[in-house]
């Protein structure tokens, strides 16, 4: 695949004239869209997930919530799981004091941060943002006994309850949302593509579900869209999903987050 050189530096504004499409959730994409639109991008808002609910709608998440205390290790894997879990926790008027026997563990900083603002600390948070690094992280604090309450998407990889059972812990994994391709995403991502004027030089990827509803959505047009177009990848296990479709990213982001994302696309741009 070709690629579009990035355009001339500005001082303070390394990203300006590059176009860059935005794919995270409409709820969190601002925390992406507005650095790079800092740095000088012209950046395109296109969500290829959105979050609902459950098909129970919650009734799991509630029971779970209720009986907080039957756990030991409270692990959330995303900032999604942690602000429905806490919204939930909240609605039932359960008080958060009740969770300070736990051990919890983040997959990340802004997943921790999510955590903590309601009130309850962390003390897990793996060096690299993915199962992997938790898994290990928290090898020497599962026993036999560990009861462990995991709160994550419908959708997810089963590497992190499997090797806590290998441990010896008893796990409940509640599935606090799903996530699903929009409705217009398709018709909106073939529009922009399609158009020489619009078509974006980056498109970033936050998750395996952003870049595989992405593909999904372009269907047997996406090789021909993606030509002279480079792909960021917040990470190693969305980067293996583009790998594994045949779109190997040109920007694999250092610190597994959105700011890190933002880094490595700022040093892409600089080096050239």
């Amino acid at each position: 695949m070709n690629k579009t050189p990035i355009p001339f530096r500005v001082k303070g504004k390394p990203l300006i004239g590059l176009r860059i499409l935005v794919t995270r959730a409409s709820g969190q994409a601002h925390g992406l869209s507005l650095p790079l639109r800092e740095l000088g991008a012209e950046v395109i808002e296109i969500p290829t997930i959105e979050i609902k609910s459950p098909v129970n709608n919650f009734s799991a998440l509630d029971e779970a919530c209720l009986k907080i205390d039957h756990y030991d290790t409270l692990v959330l894997t995303s900032v999604n799981g942690a602000e429905i879990l806490f919204e939930r926790y909240n609605k039932l008027g359960l008080p958060v004091g009740d969770m300070g026997h736990l051990l919890v563990v983040a997959i990340g900083p802004a997943t921790a941060a999510a955590i903590q603002s309601e009130g309850v600390s962390v003390s897990i948070v793996p060096e690299k943002y993915v199962a992997e690094s938790v898994i290990e992280a928290m090898r020497s604090h599962m026993f036999k006994s560990s009861r462990v309450l995991l709160v994550r998407a419908k959708v997810a990889r089963d590497v992190l309850p499997d090797e806590l059972r290998k441990m010896g812990a008893t796990v409940e994994v509640i599935e606090a949302y799903e996530t699903r391709v929009p409705a217009d995403a398709g018709a909106r991502l073939k529009k922009l593509f399609a158009d020489p004027g619009s078509k974006p030089h980056l498109v970033t990827f936050t998750s395996s579900s952003t870049a595989n509803n992405f593909l999904t959505s372009l269907g047997d047009d996406a090789h021909n869209f993606l030509d002279n177009v480079r792909l960021a990848s917040i990470g190693p296990v969305t980067s293996g999903t583009l790998k594994d479709a045949g779109f190997p990213p040109d920007i694999e982001a250092r610190e597994y987050t959105a700011g890190g994302l933002v880094e490595a696309i700022k040093l892409l741009a600089d080096s050239k």
